[in-house]
């Protein structure tokens, strides 16, 4: 563990390093330093009695993106960071106060630049999706066999899978038998065997055996292809989040404005008031805000978690629930031996070695897992002969001089059935005809689960399991962890309409999720959370990513984002009392050096957020 965790770090640190001067805009970083520069000849006086051109020609260049953003919030009916700051550059301008107007430009660009370093540029979860499946396929045809394009298939057409392929339609299988991996589609936690008849979904992984699969829904009408749709459509619903830093600015602007009502109906100065305006500016707030988040980022990176985007930051702060996914998320998304029941005289060692023995030369789940857990015990498998694959059964072999078969019932018909009640999938060991034992495979709980969930709660938080997999193991798994709301036998776009009627009960959501099935969920909800060993679909539509896959940085993060939060709010309430004590001088002929208090008072501010 510690060896991932510092692999972890040191991806994260260099893609980090690497990475973050490219997301800063040469255009902007030129802009903002062509400000400052204007600002300090214009504050020493250097080209006086000219400075008044110098800071116009400043301000008209600094100015141009803020008034843009702010024109645009107008034309929205809303308050922005941009839009008060703006307000505060016009209303020091107007007094002469250059210098004021420069410093107050130079912070915003400044902080557009920090907000553009805490944004993400590169999500494109329905590219990943859509160049999932083959772009061609093979199909049977009267002759033998033809490939076609992928999107030329047909309801009705047989497709064939070779082992390894991954399937590309809705359908049932017509011919061959094989294992299929469906976590991805159905969150099922262990593979599934099919035959003639069984049902097959698009994106599942093909694992053994060739199958031939008449198409039944493709495209668009597949289940992989409604995946696609719902990303998409997730993603084009998803409205802008809010920053943090606009509404408290919405705050400042109201109380500028008040503030200059009242001092105008006082003193009937208009530089005066003018002058509060200038000093009720949000400089703190635009400086301090993108700071402590950037900061929170690169905190949470150094833990081993990945936030895309400093608004969802933001609002990773405000959620009240954590939805988690189960196959893969809460649990390591691999089956693993959980129980070995001998008889016959056997020994739980000798049953898992002739079972391993047999197993060996099988490219099955649940046979590379029964293999390892008996070389993880110090356990030699002994060589075998006459191996024999049934597909849908098992594996059969000589071990020894006697026949050895491990599989279903279908090998071993005197095996006891409905061990664990279908939470654990049963591998029936057969010697010489009799059954010798049973090995119980299950999907393990993350050894971090029980204690994430349990801090979650600590915190005050609800947790959800909405899974494709099973009720019984789903169950399962819910009791060992502690969660008390469960909904099992999920599709994606029931996983969807879950998120939804979260949504819609007035519930904040951080989804946690690591599966294509899990993919809309992730980008529907408030903050999508996916797993570093998950596929990249899911990666791609998260807004947070846990690159060691260790739910303990889920906690981390969540701990770091209300924390964030705290400075910000407390940055918040230190720039309101600033701007009381600094719009309150003895006299309304103070307002100059109200103006240059303020100034003084923003820079104090900015600093005191970067040391918190």
């Amino acid at each position: 563990m510690t060896a991932t965790r510092e692999a972890a770090d040191e991806a994260v640190e260099a893609t980090g390093a690497a990475s973050l001067w490219r997301r800063v805009d040469r255009g902007d970083a030129l802009r903002t330093a062509f400000v400052a520069v204007c600002t300090l000849i214009t504050a020493l006086g250097l080209t006086w009695p000219a400075a008044p051109a110098v800071a116009v020609l400043g301000l008209v260049i600094g100015c141009w993106p803020i008034l843009t953003e702010a024109v645009e919030d107008v034309r929205h009916r809303r308050m922005s960071m941009e839009l008060s700051m703006l307000i505060a550059i016009v209303a020091a301008a107007l007094i002469g106060e250059w210098t004021t107007a420069l410093l107050i430009a130079t912070f915003v660009l400044a902080a557009e630049i920090l907000e553009d370093l805490s944004m993400d540029r590169g999500r494109d979860a329905l590219t990943d999706l859509m160049t999932f499946l083959p772009e061609t396929v093979q199909i049977r045809t009267g002759d033998g066999a033809a490939e076609i394009p992928l999107v030329d298939v047909r309801v009705g057409q047989v497709v064939l899978v070779a082992p390894g392929g991954r399937v590309p339609v809705d359908g049932v299988v017509v011919a061959g038998s094989s294992t299929l991996d469906q976590s991805r589609i159905t969150g099922e936690s262990l593979p599934v065997d099919v035959g003639p008849g069984a049902d097959v979904y698009a994106g599942s992984i093909n694992q053994v055996g060739a199958v031939e699969v008449s198409a039944v829904r493709v495209g668009e009408d597949s289940s992989y292809g409604r995946i696609v749709e719902a990303v998409r459509h997730a993603q084009a619903s998803e409205p802008p989040v809010q920053r943090l830093a606009d509404r408290l600015a919405a705050w400042l602007v109201y109380l500028a404005l008040g503030g200059a009502a009242l001092t105008f109906l006082v003193t009937r100065d208009l530089t005066a008031t003018i002058s509060v305006v200038v000093v009720a500016g949000a400089c703190g707030v635009a400086a301090g805000t993108p700071l402590a988040v950037l900061a929170s980022i690169a905190r949470v990176a150094r833990s081993g978690a990945f936030v895309k985007d400093g608004a969802h930051l933001e609002a990773l702060s405000a959620v009240d629930t954590v939805v988690f996914d189960k196959t893969g998320t809460l649990t390591m998304g691999d089956p693993a031996v959980v129980g070995v029941r001998s008889a016959d005289g056997l020994s739980e060692a000798e049953l898992l070695r002739l079972a391993a023995a047999v197993e060996q030369y099988s490219e099955h789940p649940l046979g590379r897992a029964i293999v390892a857990d008996a070389r993880a015990r110090g356990l030699t498998p002994p060589a075998a002969a006459d191996f024999i694959y049934r597909p849908g059964l098992g594996v059969a072999a000589v071990v020894e001089g006697v026949a050895v078969v491990a599989g279903a019932t279908g090998l071993v018909p005197d095996a006891p059935t409905g061990l664990f009640d279908g939470v654990a999938t049963a591998v029936h060991i057969g010697v010489d005809g009799r059954h010798a034992g049973t090995i119980l495979l299950a999907d393990p709980v993350r050894p971090s689960a029980r204690a994430a969930v349990a801090e979650l709660h600590r915190r005050g938080l609800r947790t959800v399991m909405i899974t494709g997999d099973q009720e019984g193991p789903a169950r399962a798994v819910a009791v060992q962890l502690g969660i008390r709301e469960v909904r099992a036998g999920l599709l994606p776009e029931d996983k969807l309409a879950a998120v939804d009627a979260e949504r819609a009960a007035g519930h904040r959501l951080a989804m946690v999720g690591d599966g294509v099935n899990d993919a809309p969920a992730l980008a529907r909800a408030d903050v999508g959370i996916a797993m570093g060993s998950g596929t990249d679909i899911a990666r791609e539509s998260a807004d947070v990513v846990l690159i060691s896959s260790d739910l303990a940085d889920l906690v981390h993060t969540v701990h770091v984002a209300r924390r964030a939060r705290r400075i910000v709010l407390a940055n918040f309430a230190g720039t309101i009392a600033v701007d009381l004590v600094g719009c309150s001088p003895p006299s309304a002929s103070s307002a100059r050096w109200r103006l240059r208090w303020c100034t003084s008072a923003a820079r104090r501010r900015s600093f005191s957020t970067r040391r918190g």
